[in-house]
């Protein structure tokens, strides 16, 4: 069993090493985006930033853009940006596809993964893996290892690899899924969107405690929830609200109890704001 620790919740810097001031792993800056072909703008001026080894959990009422942000991030041509930027370790990456993003670095978890007929587990994590990391000279048996090791700690069997990819999956093998993905592919963001959605207690604690256990030093993460719970297991640095399509305040963990307590109607009061809870 993983021994879960609270960190300490400390100021957000762009980091220094050396003397020298480091990038940011992702910073986005009053990022503005609609639907492609659509007049309705979605993100509102969206600034956040995350350094190496830092968890931001992102939490907000539905419909208030969670989910097109990360869609957003990861170059979703659905969505256009009308403003703004997005800087990956200093650079921009707006004009860069979703592939050419994946092979940056970044990664997202879906919440509703989809079914691919044809393609069995084993064989896509191999094959992503190779175009990602095409420098990394390990062996076919290698990987294989990685890959048992990482389905054992998730309480996924040998013959879940050879099925096809979330077809026929339960609801806690396709959210199991995206965490081995996430484990073997090691990214530098991931961007973990509604991943305790659908899962009961014991399938919530098996997911946290991988996402603890194959996070590295140099990883970030962006947890979109809409509960408090996964945040009792997977402790955040950093804690946002996000309400109509921008993010409002900002604090701790206990910021993400205060909202499981009273819900984000105190914050109409604290901040005159108006929130639409669906």
């Amino acid at each position: 069993m993983v021994e879960f620790k609270s960190k300490i919740y400390k100021k957000q810097d762009s980091g220094l090493e050396g003397g020298k001031v480091m990038s940011a792993l992702l910073e986005i800056q009053d990022l503005k985006a609609k639907v492609r072909d659509e007049d309705v703008e979605i993100l509102k001026g969206v600034n956040l930033t995350i350094n190496k080894g830092e968890i931001h959990a992102l939490m907000g009422p539905n419909g208030s853009g969670k989910s097109t942000l990360a869609h957003v991030i990861m170059g979703n041509p659905k969505y256009q940006v009308t403003s703004g930027d997005i800087l990956f370790e200093g650079q921009s990456i707006l004009d860069l596809s979703t592939d050419e993003r994946a092979k940056l670095g970044l990664f997202m978890s879906f919440q509703t993964p989809e079914e691919v007929e044809g393609i069995k587990m084993r064989q896509f994590l191999i094959n992503s893996f190779r175009n990602i990391h095409k420098e990394d000279k390990i062996t076919l048996l290698e990987l294989n290892k990685v890959i048992s090791e990482l389905s054992q700690n998730l309480d996924l069997n040998g013959e879940f690899l050879e099925r096809y990819i979330n077809t026929g999956f339960s609801g806690g093998e396709k959210k199991k899924s995206e965490i081995l993905q996430m484990g073997f592919l090691k990214p530098k963001l991931s961007i973990l969107d509604e991943i305790d959605s659908g899962l009961d207690i014991d399938a919530l604690r098996i997911v946290a405690e991988n996402i603890n256990r194959v996070k590295t030093e140099d990883m970030g993460i962006l947890l979109i929830t809409h509960y408090q719970r996964i945040l009792n297991f997977v402790i955040p640095d950093f804690v946002h609200i996000y309400i109509d399509g921008k993010i409002v305040k900002t604090g701790s963990e206990e910021l993400a109890k205060e909202i499981e307590e009273n819900g984000y109607s105190t914050l109409e009061q604290e901040m005159g704001i108006t929130i639409s809870e669906e």
